[in-house]
C-alpha cells in the first residue's frame, strides 16, 4: 500500500483557470521572447518591461480561481496518511487558495504524515530584493523605484521568479520526497523543462510508482507506469478519488 507520495504541478493544471501557459498555441513565450522578460540580463537589461510583463500577469491572477483540480488536490492532501509533498512549478497561487477552502488540510490538523507545498519557481505574490535577498509578500505592481523594506535600498526589488539560468528552489527537499515516495504523479507538464522532467527518472529509479497525467502525452510519457490524458479538470479528480478509496 502506498505511503509517501509526491505530485508535480505545471502549467496545465491552471490553464482551465484561464491562467496561459508558457509553451502551448497562445501561450506567453509566443508573446514575449524569453530572452526579455525571464532572464537575470533581461531585468539588468531593461527592468521596466520585466516588471510590467510580471505586474500584468500578478493582475490577471487576481481574475483566476482555483479549478476542479486543484480543489481535488486539496482534499487528498485531507486525507493522505502518509507524507505528501506538492511540488508546483506554477508561480500562482491556486493551491494556496484551494488548501485554505479545505481546512483539515493543515498540517497541525493531520493525525498522521505530513503534507508540504514547495513553488520550485518561486511565487507571483513575492517579492525579493537582490541585494539583501530578503522575501516579501508583494500583491501589487512592482516597479524600479520601491524600495526593499528591509534593507531601504531602490532599485533592488524583482518578482520572486526563478528565471531561466537561475536554480530552482528547494531541490534537495524534492529530491529527498522523490527518493523517499511511492508514488510520483505528474500533473500537467511538457516534460522538457529540467530538473523537473527528470524528477520520474529520480522516483521510478528508487522504485516508485509514476503516473502522468496530461491534456496530451508529454516528452517524457514513455518514463511513466501509466498515463491518463484529457482535461486536467477531469483527470486528476478521477484519479483523487482512487487515492481517497485507500487512504
Amino acid at each position: 500500500m502506498a505511503k509517501n507520495l509526491v505530485v508535480l504541478t505545471g502549467a496545465g493544471i491552471s490553464a482551465e483557470s484561464g491562467l496561459a501557459t508558457f509553451r502551448g498555441n497562445g501561450g506567453l513565450w509566443h508573446q514575449h521572447r524569453v530572452e526579455d522578460v525571464a532572464t537575470p540580463e533581461a531585468f539588468a537589461r531593461n527592468p521596466e518591461l520585466v516588471h510590467t510583463f510580471y505586474n500584468m500577469r500578478r493582475q490577471q491572477l487576481k481574475e483566476a480561481h482555483p479549478n476542479a483540480a486543484h480543489h481535488a488536490l486539496a482534499r487528498l492532501a485531507a486525507a493522505w496518511r502518509g507524507d505528501f509533498l506538492l511540488v508546483t512549478q506554477n508561480v500562482d497561487d491556486l493551491h494556496e487558495r484551494a488548501l485554505a477552502s479545505c481546512p483539515p488540510c493543515a498540517e497541525e490538523n493531520k493525525p498522521e504524515g505530513r503534507f508540504r507545498l514547495l513553488h520550485m519557481h518561486g511565487e507571483l505574490k513575492k517579492a525579493r530584493c537582490g541585494a539583501c535577498e530578503e522575501v516579501f509578500a508583494w500583491e501589487e505592481n512592482l516597479s524600479t523605484a520601491h524600495l526593499c523594506p528591509a534593507c531601504r535600498l531602490a532599485g533592488h526589488m524583482r518578482p520572486h521568479i526563478v528565471w531561466f539560468g537561475e536554480m530552482p528552489l528547494e531541490m534537495a527537499r524534492i529530491y529527498a520526497a522523490l527518493r523517499a515516495c511511492d508514488v510520483f504523479v505528474s500533473i500537467g507538464t511538457s516534460g522538457n523543462v529540467y530538473p523537473a522532467a527528470g524528477f520520474v527518472h529520480e522516483a521510478s529509479g528508487h522504485g516508485a510508482h509514476c503516473v502522468e497525467l496530461n491534456m496530451e502525452r508529454s516528452l517524457g510519457a514513455s518514463l511513466f507506469h501509466e498515463g491518463r490524458y484529457g482535461a486536467a479538470t477531469q483527470r486528476v479528480p478521477e484519479w483523487v478519488e482512487e487515492m481517497l478509496r485507500v487512504a
